[in-house]
């Protein structure tokens, strides 16, 4: 029998919603929780080295604006109770344009890299405070529907696996191999053993 007295343990309640102009400021909050979010605006696996070193933040946070604006959401933003926790990067692969040129995904990857109807969940990001509460988990599984609703073929990631190498917490905005196995992604070993890819069929 339960104590009339003790009051249960409050759960969250767990939201998610596509990039949009409106959500832009939600985004920008949950970026900014920890780790290198601001600082990225989540445009490193859409611009190239070289890109990447001459562009400072402000010409990032615009990149990324005009990417939101798009009529191809770039990604999804998930909130606890209504605040912005978390998010995850989902698009076609080759307009994410850092992954053609990446070694492990080149010698790994079983699909041609030019084909838009391969898709990639690239980066994580979630808020410190909101750690610990499989987020990561419900962005993977926003991004699935999302990419397949949006005609893609198979959906490919690139996460770290956490047995084979100890990571800093902030450092693990691939991914992790266990939640993307847990959302039934088959695993696909490359040439460093850490960072396998993992790719799932969606049509």
């Amino acid at each position: 029998m339960s104590d009339p007295g003790r009051s249960l343990p409050h759960m969250p309640t767990i939201t998610t919603a596509l990039a949009s102009p409106e959500v832009w400021e939600d985004i920008q909050h949950a970026l900014s929780g920890g780790g290198d979010g601001r600082s990225c605006q989540c445009v490193w696996p859409v611009l190239t080295n070289k890109e990447w070193e001459t562009t400072d933040l402000d010409q990032r946070t615009a990149l990324f604006q005009q990417e939101v604006a798009s009529d191809r959401p770039p990604g999804i933003v998930a909130y606890v109770d209504g605040e912005a926790a978390g998010w995850v990067r989902i698009g076609p692969r080759p307009a994410q344009r850092r992954l053609a040129r990446t070694r492990n995904v080149i010698a790994t990857t079983h699909e041609p890299l030019e084909d838009d109807g391969v898709w990639a969940a690239s980066c994580f990001v979630v808020r410190k405070e909101h750690r610990g509460q499989g987020l990561n988990a419900t962005l993977l599984d926003a991004a699935i529907t999302f990419a397949r609703e949006s005609g893609a073929r198979v959906i490919e990631g690139y996460p770290i696996d956490t047995s084979q190498t100890n990571v800093r917490v902030n450092d693990l905005f691939h991914g992790a191999l266990s939640t993307f196995l847990a959302a039934g992604f088959t695993k696909i070993d490359g040439p460093k053993p850490e960072r396998p890819l993992v790719s799932l069929a969606v049509a």
